[in-house]
């Protein structure tokens, strides 16, 4: 099986040629932050045009770099939500048309499937179901991944994602963008008991994650300590809010096969070693994927579709793009945001 992945719900424009054995025969990816950069944050109508541009040659680029041509893939596969809309659907129309183009089917992949898979395309011992924890810039999640499509929502947050936290942060200190990467190299040559900081939700019953509060309280304290002593703060805030939920959740995930992180903060060392230890204090195996399948790719896109197409789920050609699209639609709406459920 072959499968050709494209990603652009963000920032970052990408095409991937994946197997179903789990070989990444190419990967094309063009990054934004530089034309970002000067506004602290990704601009919609500045990361969709950008995508319109690049799109066409990274698929062309990707088919070249795998020695193969469109006419030999079994199925395109393009992220279809959520995200950003403009994005997105940029993403998506190129693949309609080269699928269409070449009479194969389409595979239109949730963004956040794509995330939730990715650790099956670099551990093949990975085995249903796994608890995962999908964090992210705009999402911060606990699932019980049953299967492919086959998702229970335990805990999301009701406000701000972790990854938007660390932006924001970033901003408030002057790190620059993006703004994950930046704290976590300021956090390094900081004290994290520097500055007393919030714990949203920590040691309540309430299984979901709020991050609005530990933003609020990082602005407040700008100007009473280092930049390096506020950045170390607060990501162990974070991570001692993701550590004490996951715990939480670990005790509803009857017959987890695995603690799982993935998403873009899944890149923080930080995170990654305080999840790590929970995990082997409740004797589950650990997974997280490389770090470059943890930020934004189309590898994992790809890797998606193969899954969903190996189950013969395939999708017509006026599918539409979604900003929103929950893995788990029959999950309780929660109070707050809910809509980032």
């Amino acid at each position: 099986m072959l499968i050709l992945g494209l990603e652009s719900s963000c920032d970052e424009t990408a095409a991937a040629l994946v197997t179903g054995d789990r070989r990444v025969l190419a990967h094309r990816l063009a990054g934004q932050e530089a034309a970002h950069r000067p506004y602290g944050g990704v601009v919609p109508e500045i990361a969709a045009r950008a995508h319109v541009e690049v799109i066409g040659p990274l698929v062309e680029s990707a088919l070249a770099d795998a020695g193969v041509a469109l006419a030999d893939v079994d199925a395109v596969a393009a992220t279809a939500g959520p995200g950003l809309i403009g994005g997105v659907m940029v993403g998506l129309v190129a693949g309609k048309a080269l699928a269409h183009a070449a009479g194969k089917p389409l595979v239109a992949v949730n963004h956040l499937e794509g995330h939730a898979l990715s650790p099956r395309l670099s551990d093949p011992s990975l085995e249903f179901p796994y608890l995962l924890l999908l964090v992210s810039g705009g999402h911060c999640q606990l699932l019980l991944v049953e299967g492919v499509g086959a998702y229970r929502r335990l805990a999301t947050t009701i406000d701000d994602a972790a990854g938007e936290a660390f932006d924001k942060t970033a901003k408030l200190l002057g790190l620059g963008f993006p703004g994950g990467p930046a704290v976590e190299a300021a956090a390094r040559d900081g004290d994290p008991r520097a500055v007393p900081l919030p714990r949203p939700l920590t040691g309540t019953k309430e299984p979901h994650f709020s991050f609005a509060g530990l933003k609020a309280a990082v602005a407040r304290a700008v100007g009473t300590a280092s930049a390096v002593d506020l950045a170390a703060s607060f990501q162990q805030a974070v991570v001692d809010c993701l550590v004490d939920r996951t715990a939480r959740a670990i005790g509803r995930a009857d017959g987890a096969t695995a603690l799982v992180v993935a998403g873009g903060v899944a890149a923080n060392g930080a995170v990654r070693a305080a999840l790590e230890r929970l995990a082997h204090a409740h004797d589950l195996r650990f997974v997280a994927p490389p770090l470059w399948l943890c930020t934004d790719n189309a590898a994992m896109i790809a890797w998606a579709g193969a899954e969903r197409f190996a189950a013969g789920l395939t999708d017509p050609l006026d599918m539409p793009a979604r900003p929103r699209w929950p893995l788990d639609p029959a999950a309780e709406a929660v109070r707050g945001a809910g809509v980032k459920a």
